[in-house]
């Protein structure tokens, strides 16, 4: 018994007692109550694509709409290829078929959150990964209507999670409150990056750790993720995200 109340203690500590910090700090805030009432447009994150030739690739982070906004975030990639006037935007929501393209501006506000950049690539790498970003997206085996859950995934996160799993050279992974980010669609328990670098285990998506030169060490629980960023040191706090260097 002793061990149990331990182990329910450590939970509450590294996962729950973060989780309703942010839930409090959440609902004191002035938000939309409704979509139609939220910001969606760009937040000037991003140049003119006319701006440069050079090929770009980001990744974006943003709370997502409502209470789970206190906890989770929806992820999003962005490519331009090298003298391109456009940026390209894919993201996986709960709505249309198989990957929304375009719908939002690439750098948008969502639900009227501030989006993240969670990585960016340019110039000659930017052009050599493009066409494994594009490929990994079509691969992606959850693109159809129907193919998306909210928890534990497969969702928005899975999606970018998938593509970052698969193109390893862009060196990142999801923030914390990437809720469904560790559903893995490669197989239920266990995936290596391709080249190596990490490690991940789960059962689907609600408990698990992955480890690695880009993962750091990390332990996900119905969700959320606690864990140490050992490139960039700084710890990964459930709900809030990343603190550190």
């Amino acid at each position: 018994m002793t061990l149990l109340k331990r182990l329910l203690t450590a939970i509450f500590i590294v996962y729950l007692a973060p989780t309703f910090a942010s839930a409090g700090w959440w609902v004191l805030q002035d938000r939309p109550t409704r979509w139609s009432d939220a910001n969606w447009g760009s937040a000037g994150l991003l140049p003119k694509p006319a701006a440069s030739d050079a090929a770009a690739i980001h990744v974006f982070s943003a709370k997502t709409g409502g209470l789970k906004g206190a906890v989770a975030s929806h992820a999003w990639i962005v490519t331009k290829e090298r003298g391109a006037s456009s940026y390209q935007r894919y993201d996986k929501v709960g709505w249309g078929a198989p990957i929304r393209r375009n719908h939002r501006p690439a750098d948008a506000y969502w639900y009227s959150n501030a989006p993240e950049l969670v990585v960016s690539v340019t110039g000659a790498e930017a052009e050599r990964l493009i066409p494994r970003v594009e490929a990994a997206i079509a691969a992606y085996p959850y693109a159809a209507q129907g193919d998306y859950r909210i928890w534990p995934g497969p969702n928005s996160n899975t999606f970018v999670a998938f593509v970052l799993r698969s193109v390893p050279d862009l060196g990142a992974v999801l923030p914390p409150h990437a809720v469904g980010r560790d559903y893995l669609p490669e197989g239920p328990f266990f995936a290596i990056d391709p080249d190596g670098r990490d490690l991940h285990l789960t059962l689907a998506g609600l408990i698990g750790l992955s480890a690695g030169w880009r993962s750091g060490l990390e332990v996900h629980f119905l969700g959320l993720v606690a864990g140490l960023d050992l490139t960039r040191p700084g710890l990964k706090i459930p709900a809030i995200g990343r603190i550190g260097i």
